[in-house]
């Protein structure tokens, strides 16, 4: 996370990164300039690219061009915004660095690319050649680097961005959050996770007998699967995260709260209990697929909104927030379903007091 602080004693810029363990490393990684700029590839006779006995390729001219105040300007990374990410290449799924030009910057860029349509074009980074696509169009405002793995591209993102500042960083102060706050942070979530679980299972077995019990098992199959995503993905939980992951536990109860009072009004209606529990699901359906669609709208502004402006909390937030309620309507509408279609199968469970209905 990147926050920029402006004070009477100067700007400063806090960077918290959730999950880095070696503190050396990062801030050699944030103090590090990259200087990125693009060469001119050297070419044979019949247009193919020229390589040295190290297999390195060679070029000819660094890429120049004129800038709007009719200078010659070579094009490097202090034109580039601060603002270069890793995005996934929609068909390949592989990552990418998109970048993007100022003003001037694109002003050259669109030259240098008109020049080398259809030819290779260096791409080097601090001396080192890392890509030389072939220009396939007359580019402008922006681009991508790609042939890169997800590290790479992470490490060459967080470069470019500091080589586009116009100042070297200074390291003013760091601090690592001890394992003693993290594990007594750790404690009290868990005390007051158990503490508002076993309030919740409580009151839907008490108010919704069997059914509540049913709503139980499959909020437990899923946090077993969200849990299981955010580790396979993987998720850093920080403060926001956290949030997002309880507001979609809640959106978890609500939906089976609809059903398990959905089924009460079946019952009351003197219909079978099979044909209570498949209807108690065909009209809560569209309240759950409501509530949910509007939910995962806001997830994705949300993270529209925290990627426009660099607020990676808000990502955070938006991100558990959506994997939690898209689980969360998953289970509700597939475990639950199965659970109580068992329940009914097995004769365990015949009587409309059972469910919670009361003459």
């Amino acid at each position: 996370v990147i926050q920029t602080i402006r004070s009477e004693d100067g700007d400063f810029i806090l960077v918290q990164l959730p999950g880095v363990k070696d503190i050396d490393e990062a801030i050699n990684l944030i103090g590090k300039t990259a200087e990125l700029d693009f060469r001119e590839m050297e070419l044979d006779q019949s247009g193919r690219m020229v390589f040295d006995e190290q297999g390195m390729p060679k070029w000819q001219a660094l890429a120049i061009a004129t800038g709007s105040d009719d200078k010659e300007k070579e094009l490097t990374g202090k034109y580039l915004k601060p603002n270069a990410k890793v995005v996934l290449e929609p068909q390949t799924n592989r990552p990418e660095v998109a970048f993007e030009w100022n003003d001037e910057g694109a002003v050259l860029f669109e030259q240098i690319t008109k020049r080398n349509l259809q030819k290779p074009l260096g791409i080097y980074l601090d001396g080192v050649p890392i890509s030389w696509p072939t220009v396939q169009a007359v580019i402008k405002e922006k681009g991508v680097i790609t042939g890169l793995d997800l590290q790479e591209a992470r490490t060459l993102a967080i470069q470019l961005n500091s080589g586009s500042l116009d100042v070297p960083l200074e390291l003013v102060q760091n601090m690592t959050v001890g394992a003693t706050l993290g594990e007594d942070s750790l404690r009290k979530s868990l005390i007051a996770g158990i503490i508002g679980s076993v309030l919740v299972v409580v009151f839907m077995i008490a108010y919704y007998r069997v059914s509540g019990l049913v709503a139980c098992l499959a909020l437990i199959v899923y946090g077993v699967l969200t849990l299981a995503i955010f580790k396979l993905i993987p998720v850093v939980l920080t403060l926001p995260g956290i949030a997002g992951f309880i507001v979609s536990v809640g959106m978890g109860v609500d939906g089976n709260v609809l059903v398990a009072e959905r089924l009460k009004e079946e019952l009351r209606a003197k219909r079978t209990l099979q044909a209570a529990v498949e209807g108690s699901f065909r009209q809560s359906w569209t309240a759950i697929w409501d509530s949910n669609i509007t939910v995962f709208i806001v997830c994705v502004v949300l993270y529209w909104l925290g990627s426009r402006f660099g607020n990676f909390m808000v990502m955070g937030f938006a991100t558990t927030l959506f994997i939690g309620t898209a689980l969360s309507m998953f289970t509700q509408v597939i475990v639950t379903r199965t659970f109580l279609r068992t329940v009914v199968g097995s004769h365990l469970a015949t009587r409309p007091s059972a469910y919670g209905v009361t003459k």
